[in-house]
């Protein structure tokens, strides 16, 4: 669709529809491109907390995908990302 909304085993429902398309794109894609671009915006925007790489501090666009969350553990990310992506 044109505002980027997936159906339900695709991308849809990563937070608000433009920060979405800001890392994942607007094609539909599966939840394993969708982890892979979340870690391709991390890396690219140095997210990842230097001192335990577990941790990803979120920019704003990431916590509208990570329900305002500041930081969450990268096992916590996958979880946010695919209660949205089935919900």
């Amino acid at each position: 669709a044109e505002d980027g909304i997936r159906d339900s085993s695709t991308s849809r429902g990563l937070g608000d529809v433009y920060k979405r398309q800001e890392v994942v794109g607007s094609k539909p894609l599966p939840r394993t491109q969708v982890i892979k671009k979340l870690w391709m915006y991390i890396k690219k925007h140095n997210l990842q907390d230097p001192k335990n790489k577990r941790n990803i501090k979120a920019d704003a666009t990431l916590k509208t995908i990570f329900k305002g969350k500041a930081v969450v553990s990268m096992f916590e990310m996958t979880k946010l990302v695919n209660k949205q992506l089935s919900a």
